[in-house]
């Protein structure tokens, strides 16, 4: 599979599209004044606790209060002392995949930088120690967001800190060794969590490390520059947090890379043949970037200076005009229905104008086939995230039901994001999460339409001349003096008002003694009607 990244630069926002094979499969989008929030580092101060949810809303001079949630938090260290029995020992020991050992201060932020000496600890868990004996209103504490603001939700933060670099993420508050699922071989594997082990104790290095997949043969020597990297980006963060530590307001500690440097730090790959840009300033930058941490991606960069858009040469601009409508059409004549609402997102497969071969069953089979690959690409275009409802068409052998969730299974390993899905039920529906942690391109592009209210429909012209029929009897009963009803509405209700309801008008007028007018406004919806009493 060969992919290009193209990276296309105005002076409003910096879009990155990832194509594979020159199909469109990922877009991301980042508005100069409205930058995502997710990896930001900010010292925040609690706004409320509350003890019912377990949570906390956090001040970090956002829009809305950001909100922290008892289980994202760090594990409670307590210090104990030496002569503590061996038993008190490897009970530590048991909990280090999910604790922290770490120098706190009393408000239990990390104060000292990583390069310490571990001291004999005993670890809390979470489930024994209640958020309103952990925080309080009014404190400071050190937080990163995990997901932006999604609509009326504030972000979402956890005090469980984490710095990705190029090939590692560097966790502060943990002294687990992981290793990308994403890295298959069992002997790789097995080198990395040695090699990362001996750097560790060599540095003495205090924290946790997690191997990405851009890891995956990386020569020692490579995997060394990155931690002592992400020591000296920690050893930064903490030295900021006590200059600013004095200061009253809530303020930004770290900021993420922009999103043209993020995408040649997380998105490039060996399968990566180009990375194009067409801005001079921003070709540089990532120039300079990925000779100090991308080296082997440096002579694929290539500036685009032709006169044509470079997503209009690819695309790109079509495909994206796409990603915004409900219907997806497969290439046999099926398509798919995509609606996205608050709770969930729901995913229907029809067969539309695909007659088959042999069977109805081998017909339905055929689509829900095609309708898996369309549906993962969809998934990651939009960056469709939460609660995913798949309505494949019904099918009855077993085998084909498994062969569908098969293929879904292997559309979805080329997707970054992390998915669970269930099993094809009898009605054929399938029930799928996949995280979300930042706006869909929906959300991201568009805003509710001012007509229907985000309904997705407008009511009748008929409706509304009923409305209006109601209205205006109503008003007849409460007011005594209008000699004359005036009706403004669109041109639609008012054509609908002068023919076919004429003999209706007729019979109003007789019964209440009252004139009819009409008056169309232009600048009216469908739904929208006023009467005027004179």
């Amino acid at each position: 599979m060969s992919e290009e990244l193209l990276i296309n630069i105005s002076p409003m926002e910096s879009r990155v599209a990832v194509l594979d094979n020159g199909i469109l499969g990922e877009i991301y989008i980042e508005r100069h004044h409205k930058l995502g929030l997710v990896g930001n580092i900010y010292l925040g101060t609690v706004v409320r606790v509350l003890p019912g949810m377990q949570a906390a809303f956090v001040d970090i001079g956002q829009s809305r209060t950001a909100f922290l949630h008892v289980n994202d938090m760090q594990r409670e260290p307590r210090a104990v002392s030496e002569s503590k029995s061996k038993a008190a020992t490897n009970a530590k020991k048991e909990h280090n995949d999910n604790g922290s050992i770490i120098e706190t201060s009393d408000d239990g932020l990390a104060m000292t930088p990583p390069v310490v000496s571990a001291r004999s600890t005993e670890i809390v868990p979470v489930s024994k120690t209640l958020i309103q004996h952990r925080l309080h209103e009014s404190q400071r504490i050190l937080v990163q967001v995990t997901k932006d603001q999604l609509g009326s939700k504030g972000a979402r933060l956890t005090t469980n800190i984490s710095l990705p670099s190029r090939y590692l993420v560097y966790l502060p508050s943990s002294d687990h060794i992981g290793i990308s699922q994403r890295i298959d071989g069992e002997e790789e594997r097995t080198r990395l969590k040695t090699e990362l082990s001996s750097l560790m104790q060599t540095v003495n290095l205090k924290g946790g490390l997690i191997a990405r997949t851009a890891a995956e043969r990386v020569p020692v020597n490579k995997l060394e520059e990155d931690i002592y990297y992400l020591l000296q980006l920690w050893r930064t963060i903490c030295a900021r947090r006590q200059e600013i530590n004095h200061h009253q307001s809530s303020e930004l500690i770290y900021q993420e890379l922009s999103l043209p440097l993020r995408s040649i730090r997380d998105l490039v790959h060996a399968d990566t043949e180009k990375v194009i840009i067409d801005n001079t300033q921003t070709y540089e930058q990532i120039r300079y970037f990925a000779k100090e941490f991308v080296p082997f991606v440096y002579d694929r960069i290539v500036h685009y200076t032709a006169e044509q858009s470079l997503f209009d040469v690819h695309r790109v601009e079509d495909d994206l005009r796409d990603a915004l409508k409900r219907r997806v059409d497969l290439k046999s004549g099926g398509y798919l229905i995509i609606d996205q609402t608050e709770a969930m997102t729901t995913i229907d497969v029809n067969t539309g104008s695909f007659v088959g071969g042999r069977s109805l069953e081998d017909t339905v089979y055929k689509t829900n086939l095609e309708a898996t690959h369309a549906i993962a690409r969809q998934l990651r275009l939009r960056n469709l995230g939460g609660i995913i409802i798949l309505d494949f068409i019904d099918m009855l052998e077993q085998q084909h039901k498994d062969d569908v969730l098969e293929s879904l299974q292997a559309q979805l390993t080329q997707d970054y994001a992390k998915t669970k899905i269930t099993q094809v039920s009898e009605l054929g529906l399938v029930e799928m999460t996949r995280k979300r942690t930042r706006e869909s391109l929906g959300q991201q592009l568009c805003e509710p339409c001012s007509t229907c209210q985000g309904r997705g429909f407008v009511k009748t012209a008929e409706t509304v001349c009923f409305e209006i029929f109601r209205e205006i009897m109503r008003c007849a009963r409460t007011y005594n003096s209008p000699k004359k009803f005036t009706v403004v509405a669109h041109a639609a209700v008012i054509d609908l008002l002068l023919t076919s309801e004429s003999d209706t008008v007729a019979d109003l007028e007789y019964l209440l003694g009252r004139v009819i007018t009409f008056d169309v406004e232009n600048l009216y919806t469908q739904e929208q009607y006023d009467i005027v009493l004179d």
